[in-house]
């Protein structure tokens, strides 16, 4: 395997490739209804996408206000670290523009994953799409 890199992505040029791959993971595989997961933040929202090689694997968003979702990465990556390294160039962003604290709705199975990098669950179990997820913050 090729060393996984990460990179700012800009929504209009990146586009295709970030739509493909939400679309693969939250669309097809979680079945989230697309009206649910296409919104007015993505046009401005800070982008990320992951990259085996020249083959994107997994994105990322992150809000002006701290806000971080739409993580996802593709079925056949998953369990290599794309997910660490999605969420390590994301919180560099955010502590580059000063954000004290960050937080996301976690998919309720993925709360051990979000906790090993420092988040803490501050919700009870709710349902999102038909997901189950909680609020996760983290401080800087």
């Amino acid at each position: 395997m090729n060393k996984i890199r990460v990179r700012v992505a800009d929504w209009q040029k990146d586009n295709a490739e970030l739509r493909r791959i939400r679309e693969a993971v939250f669309i097809n595989e979680q079945h989230v209804p697309p009206e649910l997961e296409w919104d007015s933040d993505d046009s401005s929202a800070v982008h990320f996408l992951a990259f085996e090689g020249d083959f994107a694997i997994g994105t990322a968003r992150l809000l002006a206000d701290g806000q971080i979702g739409r993580v996802s990465v593709l079925k056949d990556w998953r369990g290599l670290k794309v997910g660490d390294a999605l969420m390590q160039a994301t919180l560099e962003q955010a502590e580059e523009r000063g954000l004290k604290e960050v937080k996301l709705s976690a998919q309720v199975h993925a709360t051990p994953f979000y906790e090993r990098l420092g988040f803490k669950i501050v919700s009870d179990e709710f349902l999102e799409a038909g997901i189950p997820h909680v609020d996760m913050v983290r401080c800087a």
